[in-house]
């Protein structure tokens, strides 16, 4: 098909679809993260044994980052090989609606009075590892979608999952601002992934129907189609590329008779075979060897991140009691990491520094360790065996500020630089 030929994004609306998509992959995390006070406060029991109150401790912050993790990279694994059973609309829709589902049961437990609070955090945390499992299929599921496209939309795709976290801080903020009682406002947070959950669904069922998309999604199916038309007009497609020499022989044979022309197609249509074979040996460990720095990037930030957000910066107090302090955490926490981190995979845009072959690149990713300490050094009044470096809340806002957009930045530039690190003749795919 010739470039004129080529059907336009019209009003953008596939951009905009893969945003939506983009922020639906991350909802999950960020409400359940986000809402981590509420958990806390409803969780918050006091027991009474041997005639003493005894307070019992969840550690729901710590408890939440491993069971949403540990799903995440187990499932993420397991999708490389989902791929090849279960279709890609099968694992997309499937797992949007396991998600919508499981915040249904958490908006419905809102509103149910649950005695047992060892039986409120077991369910919690049985629907945190659910929800992460179905989150993992479904974000692998999209991003080999999205890879089918330009590549400025996976920026996009990627900056909706940015924006995830900012929706669900602001969210937050309306819950605890509103007048209604705690109840009703945690009902109507937990409502409105729900509804974001369902508007990525229509999304993704929309985007077959728009031209440009199906264009893109459905090139490797029009591919194979045309390399049977050439099959079946004589011709053997190797590489891409009409292989004559499998024509002639098959004409050749022909008048020798019927047999013989089976034979020598039969092994002119082997040809192909064998290269596909030899491409299929190209294996994921072989990729791996080529992109291990940027995996290792990756992960290495990933760690860094979760090891302190949000299980060490939710205990941050602030130094001004009062209104504020129902605001703090939500603010100078949630609200400054997600916009942070936005703004640093939106900087990838415009800055691209250091360059993939830098050795100052994962240089850089391994200087982040430095958050750890800066950020427990801070005004964290529940870690008392540690000394307060950092007790004014602008000093906490501005090393999460640092903290998110370096988060941010190098992820967005890691997982950028990944593809470019192998060349088309080895994608295994």
């Amino acid at each position: 098909m010739g470039q004129t030929d080529t059907p336009q994004d019209r009003g953008y609306l596939v951009g905009i679809i893969f945003f939506i998509l983009g922020l639906g992959t991350l909802l999950p995390w960020n409400f359940f993260m986000t809402a981590s006070l509420y958990f806390q406060d409803r969780l918050n029991n006091t027991e009474s044994m041997n005639g003493t109150a005894v307070h019992k401790e969840y550690y729901f912050n710590n408890w939440m980052t491993l069971l949403s993790q540990l799903p995440l990279l187990l499932f993420t694994l397991l999708n490389s090989f989902l791929y090849q059973r279960i279709s890609g609309a099968v694992r997309i829709t499937g797992s949007l609606v396991a998600i919508l589902l499981f915040f249904i049961l958490t908006a419905v437990l809102v509103k149910v009075d649950l005695k047992d609070t060892d039986l409120f955090f077991s369910v919690t945390m049985a629907t945190i590892w659910f929800i992460n499992c179905f989150v993992a299929v479904l974000q692998g599921s999209l991003f080999g979608l999205v890879g089918l496209l330009p590549q400025k939309y996976s920026s996009i795709f990627m900056s909706g999952q940015g924006l995830a976290g900012t929706f669900a801080a602001i969210a937050m903020l309306i819950s605890i601002a509103s007048d209604v009682d705690p109840e009703s406002a945690a009902l109507g947070y937990f409502i409105t992934p729900c509804v974001g959950t369902l508007i990525t669904l229509f999304s993704y069922l929309l985007l077959p129907r728009l031209e440009f998309a199906d264009h893109h999604l459905n090139r490797r199916s029009n591919y194979e189609e045309g390399t049977t038309d050439k099959l079946l007009n004589g011709g053997v497609v190797v590489n891409g590329k009409l292989n004559g020499h499998a024509n002639g022989t098959a004409m050749k044979a022909a008048s020798r008779g019927s047999s013989e022309v089976e034979e020598q197609l039969e092994l002119s249509l082997d040809e192909p075979k064998q290269v596909e074979k030899s491409q299929a040996k190209a294996s994921v460990l072989e990729v791996f060897k080529k992109i291990w720095v940027m995996a290792f990037c990756v992960t290495f930030i990933f760690t860094v991140t979760l090891s302190v957000f949000p299980a060490v910066t939710v205990d941050v107090k602030t130094i001004f009691p009062g209104k504020w302090e129902r605001y703090f955490i939500s603010v100078c926490c949630f609200l400054m990491f997600n916009i942070g981190d936005w703004a640093g995979r939106t900087i990838t845009t415009v800055v691209r520094w250091p360059r993939k072959e830098s050795t100052l690149f994962p240089v850089l990713v391994l200087v982040r360790l430095v958050f750890v300490p800066l950020l427990m050094f801070c005004n964290v009044r529940s870690r008392v065996y540690l000394p307060v470096f950092f007790e004014h809340d602008a000093a906490f806002a501005t090393i999460m500020a640092a903290f998110s957009i370096s988060s941010g930045y190098f992820v967005c530039l890691s997982m950028s630089y990944a593809p470019q690190c192998v060349p088309m003749g080895d994608d295994p795919s």
